[in-house]
C-alpha cells in the first residue's frame, strides 16, 4: 500500500510538524564535519514552506544522558540549515514548554523552526505519551522524514503521529525514496539480483542472510564477519576478530545457502591494524599471530566477475578495514565495479548507510550509484523484511 506524501498534505497556514533525521557528527568545537542529512532534507522542507507552510522540525543528536548537554545542541545545525536554505532558521530554546509553543504560534507561512533536541528528554525513547502529547499539540499534521530512526517507535516518531490522527500524517521525500529504492530493489528486483554484505559481526546480519538468501542470486561476504565463516567450515584463522558463538549458526547458513553464499578465497593480513602495517595475501588458512583485514586479489577477481552481469545490487558493510590504507583495496574494488555497472549499464545500485556510505563516500563515487541510503540500522532491519510501525501508522494514498 503506497503512503501519502508531504505533497498530497494540505499544508497552507498549517504548522506541520517534521521529524527529520540531523543526527549529524559535530567535532569537539561543535562544528558539522558532514551536512548530507541536513541536504538530504531539504526539498521535503521547501516543499512546506513553498506551499505556504510552517515547517516546525524536531529531531535528536548524539546520545544524551536524559537531559540537556550543550554539546548534543542542534544549534550548529539552525545556522547550517538556515544557509541552505538561504532563510532565517529560529532555534527553540527547547522541543516543548511555554516558549516553544510562543514561538510557533508566532510563526508566519514559509517560517522554519527547529526544536532542541528531542533526547534532551527521557521520554523520548520511551514513547512516553506526556511528551507525545505536547509535541502533537504545536502542529497541525505531521510528516516523518527520518528514515535513519523510522526502525525505532519514540515519541516523536511513533507517538506523535498516534496523536495527530489519520488524515494528517504523511511521509517526506526522503523515506519515499528510501522505501522505493530498498523496497523495489528487494521485493522487485531486476536479476541477477547480487547482496554484498560485510562488516565485523555475523551476528548484525543473521536475519539479512537468511532473508537475502531467499530473494538474492548470490550473497558476497567481506569483513571480519568472513573469518566467523572460515571457522564453521573448520580453518584456522588466527587472530582474526570472529564470534566464536555464531560459528554453529554460520555453518546452518552455509548448508543451506545452495551456493549462493560466496566466501573469500584469499585474505590480506598482517599482525597489526595500522596505516604502515606490513602486509601479504594468503589463501585458505591465516597463521598464528596475524589477522585478517581485508579480501585479497582473488577475491576481488572473483566478487567482480559475480556483479559484471547484475542488474541489482545491495551493499551493507565494508569488506575490510577501509579507513586504513593497507587495508582499503577490497572497498574500494567494490565501490568502483558499483559505479561501474551503475554508468555503463543502468545497474540498480543500492548503499546501505553507515559504514557503506562512509566508504563510498571516501572514494568520490557516491553520485556514481543509483543510491546511498542515509540510514544504518535502519536499511539493516529493512533488508531483513521487517516492517517498520513508525511508517505503516502513516496515512495510506
Amino acid at each position: 500500500m503506497a503512503k501519502k506524501t508531504v505533497a498530497q498534505l494540505e499544508v497552507r497556514d498549517q504548522k506541520v510538524l517534521v521529524r527529520v533525521d540531523f543526527n549529524v557528527p559535530l567535532d569537539e568545537a561543535g562544528h558539522i564535519t558532514d551536512d548530507r542529512r541536513i541536504v538530504a532534507a531539504l526539498p521535503t522542507i521547501r516543499n512546506i514552506t513553498d506551499r505556504g507552510g510552517r515547517a516546525v522540525l524536531m529531531s535528536h543528536l548524539g546520545r544524551p544522558k536524559g537531559g540537556p548537554e550543550a554539546k548534543f545542541s542542534l544549534r550548529p545545525v539552525a545556522v547550517r540549515l538556515g544557509e541552505l536554505l538561504k532563510k532565517k532558521v529560529a532555534m527553540g530554546p527547547d522541543c516543548v514548554g511555554q516558549a516553544v509553543t510562543a514561538m510557533v504560534n508566532a510563526m508566519h507561512n514559509g517560517d522554519v523552526v527547529l526544536l532542541e533536541n528531542t533526547r534532551f528528554h527521557k521520554g523520548e525513547e520511551k514513547n512516553d505519551p506526556v511528551l507525545a502529547a505536547a509535541l502533537a499539540a504545536l502542529g497541525q499534521c505531521y510528516v516523518n522524514d527520518a528514515f535513519g530512526t523510522a526502525h525505532r517507535q519514540h515519541a516523536s516518531t511513533y507517538g506523535v503521529a498516534e496523536k495527530i490522527g489519520a488524515g494528517k500524517r504523511a511521509i517526506g521525500f526522503l523515506i519515499e525514496k528510501e522505501l522505493k529504492f530498498l523496497g523495489e530493489a528487494l521485493e522487485h528486483p531486476v536479476r541477477p539480483l547480487v547482496a554484498i554484505l560485510g562488516g565485523a559481526k555475523v551476528s548484525d546480519k543473521i536475519a539479512v542472510i537468511e532473508n537475502l538468501l531467499g530473494k538474492a542470486d548470490f550473497v558476497l561476504i567481506g569483513g571480519a564477519m568472513a573469518y566467523t565463516f572460515f571457522l564453521a567450515q573448520g580453518k584456522k584463522i588466527g587472530n582474526s576478530l570472529c564470534e566464536k558463538d555464531k560459528v554453529e549458526l554460520a555453518r546452518k547458513l552455509l548448508a543451506s545457502a545452495g551456493g549462493k553464499l560466496i566466501l573469500p578465497v584469499d585474505n590480506v593480513i598482517a599482525s597489526e591494524m595500522t596505516d604502515h602495517a606490513t602486509t601479504r595475501v594468503v589463501e585458505g588458512e591465516i597463521p598464528e599471530g596475524m589477522e585478517g583485514f581485508d579480501i585479497g586479489p582473488k577475491t576481488i577477481r572473483l566478487y567482480e566477475s559475480k556483479l559484471e552481469s547484475a542488474r541489482t545490487v545491495v551493499w551493507n558493510g565494508p569488506m575490510g578495514v577501509f579507513e586504513k590504507k593497507p587495508f582499503q583495496a577490497g572497498t574500494r574494488a567494490i565501490a568502483n565495479m558499483l559505479a561501474k555497472i551503475s554508468t555503463s549499464h543502468g545497474a540498480l545500485t543500492i548503499i546501505g548507510g553507515g559504514d557503506s556510505a562512509a566508504a563510498i563516500e571516501k572514494f568520490g563515487l557516491a553520485d556514481q550509484v543509483s543510491h546511498v541510503s542515509t540510514g544504518g540500522g535502519a536499511s539493516l532491519e529493512f533488508m531483513e523484511g521487517r516492517g517498520f510501525a513508525c511508517i505503516d501508522i502513516l496515512d495510506n494514498v
